[in-house]
């Protein structure tokens, strides 16, 4: 089942055409990457998913329900967390949380559940502080929790990790990972190595349309031929080894670089330095990256197969 879909979406604002012709879905309990450079329309698409602005053409559907403007039955399944959370900073999150849960109208014996189990899972202290003295990854944490809590079908984070710090990043990332088995998350980006390392599914936004949208297995399918560089301790040895071993272009005095080769080829290689008895600084297999992928894509303007 999928949990969203978009269906020949477009927007404008005035003469600028913003999205055109979106075309995607979501199915359920996956992280769906959604990337592209600042100002491509990825947080336009969500707002629209959210029922915030105005569809000009097409169809948004979330859990089967029609989205529309302003009032939106979709959004009983949504939960949604903005890249700079806003909060009362007097309060603890114990009261935050159950303010936030009062206004979803949430019975009070199962709020308290839930804030509980929560802020154990993101690893934060009910009562201990006010929210005012959180840093910047403990306010995000605090924002996921807020998202959960009325059990949505699909999370919307934009941009969670943009302004963490490397530990604060990994504590976002991997929450997500957890709570992939309860819920769906639909997770906005520009940092492509947390795309690579936590999204089953991921599309890329550019000048308004999808340029492509790949699956974590497609992903792995671009890697199996990859470049391969060999660093040689001396000219010499680097000469003795293409002797017997040609095919390798020359990166300098003491590299070689046989590109796209597979594991079959790489076991030739190593075993011909074994024989010729060769000794090498390094040898380093260059896969092909989604940053590969990003770049190729939006550097030719056109859509990648």
């Amino acid at each position: 089942m999928n949990v969203l879909e978009l269906s020949h979406v477009s927007k404008s604002f005035g003469s600028k055409k913003v999205l055109n012709d979106l075309n995607f879905c979501v199915p359920e309990h996956v992280i769906f990457g959604f990337i592209g450079k600042n100002g491509s329309g990825k947080t336009t698409t969500m707002q629209m998913i959210c029922g915030l602005i105005p569809i000009d053409q097409g169809e948004i559907f979330v859990c089967g329900d029609p989205v529309s403007f302003g009032s939106s039955k979709g959004n009983a399944y949504i939960g949604y967390l903005p890249d700079v959370p806003q909060f009362y900073d007097f309060m603890t999150p114990r009261e935050y949380l159950t303010l936030c849960g009062q206004i979803s109208q949430i019975p009070k014996d199962i709020l308290t559940k839930r804030i509980e189990s929560y802020l154990d899972m993101v690893q934060l202290l009910p009562d201990r502080q006010k929210i005012k003295g959180f840093s910047r990854g403990m306010k995000q944490r605090l924002g996921i929790v807020q998202a959960l809590l009325n059990h949505p079908k699909l999370l919307i984070c934009d941009e969670p990790t943009s302004a963490l710090d490397p530990v604060g990043r990994k504590e976002i990332l991997d929450i997500l990972m957890t709570i992939k088995e309860h819920t769906t998350v639909l997770f906005s980006t520009h940092i492509l190595s947390d795309v690579e390392r936590i999204c089953d599914h991921t599309a890329l936004l550019h000048q308004g349309e999808i340029q492509f949208l790949k699956t974590r297995e497609e992903m792995k399918s671009l890697q199996k031929e990859a470049d391969l560089e060999v660093w040689f301790r001396t000219p010499e040895d680097l000469t003795k080894f293409q002797s017997e071993f040609p095919g390798g272009k020359p990166t300098g005095s003491h590299s070689l670089l046989f590109s796209q080769k597979d594991e079959t080829y790489i076991l030739l290689l190593m075993e011909s330095l074994v024989r010729q008895q060769i000794a090498v600084e390094k040898i380093e297999r260059m896969e092909y990256s989604l940053e590969d992928l990003f770049f190729e894509t939006i550097g030719n303007g056109g859509k990648s197969s």
